[in-house]
């Protein structure tokens, strides 16, 4: 007489609640996979990072910004006395003028890349001092242009090695700590969603619907990230120090956030569909499932 084989109900529980964590754990990972890809590729990378602020150098806003903060540190080294107000119109008009050029692109693309320098600088260092950019070159193509459109004293300018800070690191604390770990992070923690992903189904009992709760998880998390992106959006412009233009910062952060925008749009339509998709499989199948006929008591079909 054959042994039965006794299953221990357990296992299929255990399977299960394994199955449940392994799948939280992949869609928690899904926002943290996709900050950790963009602060590597896109914000770590010079070449990405400058590309990604190059079409500002022709933004209204920013190209304003630009103007006003460089004729303000130029008249501060001139003084023409009662001409001061009339020079300072004529350095703006020129700055402004300047700012459509060729040689202006250059130099915000060279400003932008030393700015990204000094911010990596200071990540891999976890350095708590300033981050600081030397303006000399760009001060010299400025006074450059003065002097050709014969702006009073423009000769005078002195273009030394000027320290200017672009970021207090100390004063973000926890987050200047949490992007740098970000980084170090790189790919691996959008590795281990898939993976995680991949191990969650396998043991579900019941696999379609595990992919579908898997799908619909990974969007909310994506929607989760779209939706600090632009909370951080409100409270990054809302704490800007005086002088600072709203618009022209908005801009940048923008700018700085599009593939992270993007891709999260991307992975909500991809696991929306997927999702929508299985779904609807699953109630076609389910319509066309044949019903089983009963039999009588004689066994003859009814």
């Amino acid at each position: 007489m054959p042994k039965t084989v006794r299953r221990d109900p357990r296992t299929p529980r255990a399977r299960s609640a394994l199955s449940a964590v392994l799948l939280t754990l992949a869609c928690l990972l899904v926002p943290l996979g996709t900050l950790s890809v963009w602060a590597t590729y896109e914000i770590g990378d010079r070449d990405s990072y400058v590309a990604t602020m190059a079409p500002l150098a022709s933004d209204p806003a920013v190209r304003s910004a630009v103007a006003d903060a460089v004729t303000g540190s130029v008249m501060k080294e001139i003084d023409v006395g009662p001409l001061q107000g009339t020079v300072e119109s004529f350095v703006r008009d020129a700055v402004r003028s300047f700012t459509e050029t060729a040689a202006y692109k250059t130099a915000w693309n060279a400003a932008n890349r030393a700015a990204h320098d000094a911010v990596q600088s200071a990540l891999n260092d976890d350095s708590n001092g300033e981050v600081t950019i030397d303006l000399a070159p760009i001060t010299q193509q400025i006074k450059q242009q003065l002097k050709d459109d014969g702006v009073p004293f423009a000769s005078k300018i002195p273009v030394r090695h000027t320290e200017v800070a672009v970021l207090q690191s100390d004063d973000f604390g926890w987050l200047w700590r949490s992007f740098h770990a970000l980084q170090v992070a790189g790919v691996w923690p959008a590795v281990a969603a898939a993976l995680l992903a991949v191990a969650g189904c396998l043991l579900a009992g019941r696999r379609r619907r595990a992919v579908v709760a898997t799908a619909l998880g990974m969007a909310l998390g994506a929607l989760a990230l779209l939706s600090a992106i632009a909370v951080g959006r409100s409270f990054t412009l809302d704490d800007l120090p005086a002088g600072i233009s709203r618009d022209a910062a908005g801009a940048v952060y923008d700018a700085l956030t599009e593939t992270l925008r993007v891709t999260s749009w991307v992975i909500v339509g991809v696991c929306g569909a997927v999702a929508l998709g299985l779904w609807l499989s699953t109630r076609h199948r389910a319509g066309r499932t044949p019903t089983t006929p009963e039999r009588g008591r004689t066994g003859a079909l009814v």
